[in-house]
């Protein structure tokens, strides 16, 4: 069954290009367009689309306020397009906590300078939230699973001796990410790092926004920045975290991504330079995102003794990373979202 999508966006013209990208993909069915907000609410109550895709920037209503009536009314998943600039990052932060889904950048040459390239990730990312649908809140949730039998029958995490909390996220992330670190105490005890996908231009905002809602200190990581207990650093979108020990302190080195690096930051990448830092003394967590892009670092980290867990499929938004490392054995325990903040301040 094709995906039935509604475009939402004030210019003709980009609607009609969104309409022939999407349309090309026989997966996928452009059901409706509509040009402002308030037709977009109404058009998206008429047509009970799956997936709709929306512009911040429009008359009548901005793209914000139908996302926010629009999950009040019928849930839906919405894929936001944004401009990369500090204002498009604030304001695509506002889209998602008021319940969309994903973003990608308006300009396609963002997305990709091949044409045909951004076609299949645009239509790619809209096939995958459409399937999955809106994330629901994970209040009814399962309690936490261990993965693999353990010698104690307990059903929740346990207390660790840990050096260092490694959070690695992607679509449906910042979100995510919100919810896990307004739980954590400000006495916080121990350093953490956060590798979201994200582009550049939008990882200073996020780390402000985090930074003021949490009790914990947040900040955008920078080359030579020095781990500290209840410190959260974010690693700068397009580039890659690393950390190493220099001179009885372990600080974080920010390096350029490479052209053939799929993903900048890179959670594989981080976890790896943790496994080597900290052996058998690091707590990682995958949450919701597209891909696999941590599996291979949480499996350093395990060889070493470390511990990791994972965000279950009914609360992510996209089931894809904390998939790859469930499926290859890695998690130790899947929490629903909703669990896995208030664990991680009782277990650390």
């Amino acid at each position: 069954m094709a995906v039935r999508v509604l475009v939402v966006d004030d210019s003709s013209f980009f609607r009609r290009r969104v309409t022939e990208m999407l349309s090309s993909d026989p997966r996928i069915e452009v059901i409706g367009t509509a040009a402002d907000g308030a037709e977009a609410v109404k058009q998206a109550e008429a047509l009970k689309p799956d997936v709709i895709t929306m512009d911040i920037e429009m008359p009548v209503m901005d793209g914000i306020t139908a996302v926010r009536r629009i999950m009040q009314k019928m849930p839906i998943p919405i894929l936001m397009f944004s401009s990369l600039t500090t204002d498009g990052a604030k304001a695509t932060l506002d889209a998602l906590d008021a319940g969309a889904a994903d973003f990608l950048p308006k300009k396609f040459e963002d997305i990709s300078n091949d044409r045909d390239e951004a076609r299949r990730i645009l239509c790619a990312r809209v096939r995958l939230i459409g399937a999955k649908g809106l994330a629901k809140p994970a209040a009814t949730a399962a309690a936490a699973t261990p993965i693999k039998a353990a010698a104690a029958p307990a059903r929740r995490p346990q207390r660790g001796n840990y050096d260092l909390v490694a959070i690695g996220t992607s679509t449906g992330g910042p979100v995510a990410l919100q919810d896990v670190l307004t739980k954590l105490p400000g006495n916080f005890p121990k350093p953490i790092i956060l590798i979201q996908h994200m582009p550049g231009s939008f990882t200073p905002a996020f780390a402000q926004r985090l930074d003021g809602l949490c009790q914990i200190q947040v900040k955008e990581a920078a080359d030579g920045d020095q781990l500290k207990p209840g410190l959260a650093l974010l690693a700068p979108g397009g580039m890659q975290m690393l950390l190493e020990s220099r001179g009885g302190a372990v600080v974080v080195r920010i390096k350029e991504a490479e052209a053939s690096q799929t993903y900048k930051p890179s959670v594989d990448l981080s976890f790896s330079s943790a496994a080597k830092v900290f052996p058998g003394k690091v707590l990682s967590i995958i949450l919701t995102g597209m891909g696999a892009d941590g599996r291979e670092g949480a499996r350093e980290l395990k060889q070493g003794g470390s511990k990791l867990w994972s965000q279950d499929e009914a609360s992510c938004v996209v089931y894809g990373m904390p998939a790859a490392v469930a499926e290859a054995g890695l998690s130790d325990y899947v929490l629903p979202l909703n669990e896995i903040g208030t664990s991680l301040a009782q277990a650390v």
